[in-house]
């Protein structure tokens, strides 16, 4: 195994074991709930926006396998700061990453890029976009969403 893959497997690994940003935050303005009736993952997604309209805090909680929860977790870390357009924006592009979209760049999602490489088993963007599709949803106002 490529020491890449490996640093990769890593922090997949650390954010299930270790999550950021888990647990209901005491303020929020937007939420939706998530849910990927294959596997069971479910998850419940906040978003605080600050006075300047960006994302102050983001926060999850919920149960779901490894790449589920590493992806939250990832997720929930690099919309902080983010407008609602670029949080739509990277939504789209991490979408795009996992589907196989050969025009997005992986070094263009920083530590995202490490949930690339579930685009080669089908079952598993499922897994690695739930948390994705939630946040999608909590920008437009819906409080549920499913994989399905």
């Amino acid at each position: 195994m490529s020491d890449l893959r490996e640093l990769y497997q890593e922090v997949i690994f650390d954010h299930n074991r270790n999550p950021r940003n888990f647990g209901r935050p005491a303020r929020f303005d937007r939420s939706s709930e998530g849910f990927n009736p294959l596997c069971g993952d479910r998850l419940t997604l906040y978003i605080a926006f600050g006075e300047d309209g960006r994302v102050a805090q983001a926060a999850f909680e919920g149960q779901g396998c490894a790449i589920s929860t590493a992806s939250a977790s990832l997720m929930t870390e690099a919309l902080k700061g983010r407008s609602v357009e670029e949080a739509e924006a990277l939504f789209q592009k991490f979408h795009g990453l996992v589907m196989g979209d050969a025009e997005i760049d992986p070094a263009t999602l920083g530590k995202l890029q490490v949930l690339a490489g579930v685009r080669e088993f089908p079952a598993r963007v499922k897994c690695a976009t739930l948390a994705w599709h939630t946040l999608h949803a909590a920008l437009h106002g819906e409080q549920h969403v499913s994989t399905e």
